[in-house]
């Protein structure tokens, strides 16, 4: 009997570990509690047929992931506010809370989604294209601004990973996510999940979502240059229309790569494995227990488990 899939996301001190009905995240507060937040859901790809369909589901499942992820990380920085006196509304927070009440939370993760979704068009797909137009007029006409466009997104996304590495929380995020890397690693292997196995196991991780940017960064260079278009601003609306082309195309090929494991899969396969060098780090065993944690709430096999933990719904 094949086992549930797992996949986790890493969070400010803490883990997050989803199956296909339930999410759980655990998170290590600042005195060494450990706090869980569990949540059912199941994926709209399972609750539509339509929507899982092959090259539709990619993009449903990244739309998914950034919902989960946005409230997920509000979560877990509700415990690390920064010290001193409590900061009064500001103008439009009270304007939120009044216009939307209970529902002011759900209001700030779309608007969140949307600026991220936007801040992401914008530097990895507008921002290459008006570079590559720019050093169009140097190139030979045809494909070669495209294929431009595509090596300045990698150096982009490289970049931009490598920069926000530098930072002291953002490494622990990353020590964070080689702990969620391990644990799946090991339930994946047959081992038995405890701190001991989970330290034994790489920290790296074929559907890791740093694969899946690299791969969508790599699929949208051939798309792009198939499409070829050179009038700047119908570049920008071709290349809106066909992200979620580019999206399931990417989603189907991570899914490929997590299933198999030969030699020319790990070719495909090691730009985004080396770019996990960086958005990975090894964790400590304090690390590693709050990924069992929230592992070992998502197991199908199991039940809600009881832990003696301080818990939040």
């Amino acid at each position: 009997m094949e086992r549930p899939s797992i996949g986790g996301q890493a969070v400010i001190e803490g883990v997050m570990m989803r199956n296909n009905e339930k999410y759980a995240t655990a998170v290590r507060t600042s005195d060494q509690k450990i706090v869980l937040d569990k949540r059912e859901y199941v994926s709209l790809t399972k609750r539509y047929k339509v929507l899982g369909l092959p090259l539709i589901r990619g993009g449903v499942a990244f739309l998914e992931s950034m919902v989960i992820g946005m409230k997920i990380l509000t979560f877990s920085a509700e415990f690390f506010e920064v010290e001193g006196e409590e900061q009064a509304p500001s103008k439009f927070e009270k304007f939120l809370e009044a216009k939307f009440g209970d529902r002011m939370n759900d209001i700030v993760i779309a608007i969140s989604m949307v600026l991220a979704l936007a801040l992401s068009i914008g530097l990895f797909f507008i921002v290459p294209a008006f570079l590559s137009q720019i050093m169009g007029r140097f190139l030979p006409e045809g494909r070669w601004m495209n294929l431009m466009d595509g090596i300045i997104r990698i150096f982009i996304l490289i970049g931009y990973v490598y920069l926000i590495s530098r930072m002291k929380d953002i490494q622990r995020v990353f020590e964070y996510h080689g702990a969620e890397h391990k644990t799946i690693n090991c339930y994946e292997s047959g081992d038995e999940v405890t701190i001991e196995n989970v330290m034994k196991h790489s920290r790296f991780h074929k559907r890791c979502g740093t694969n899946f940017i690299f791969i969508i960064v790599t699929v949208s260079i051939v798309v792009l240059t198939i499409i070829n278009v050179q009038t700047f601003w119908l570049r920008i609306g071709v290349r809106l229309l066909a992200l979620p082309l580019i999206a399931g195309i990417s989603y189907e090929l991570l899914k490929i790569f997590g299933k198999f494991d030969n030699g020319l899969i790990n070719i495909f396969a090691s730009p985004g494995m080396a770019l996990q060098r960086i958005t990975t780090r090894e964790p400590d065993e304090s690390q590693v227990e709050i990924a069992i944690t929230a592992f070992m709430n998502v197991l199908e096999e199991s039940t809600w488990k009881d832990e003696p933990i301080d818990e939040s719904a």
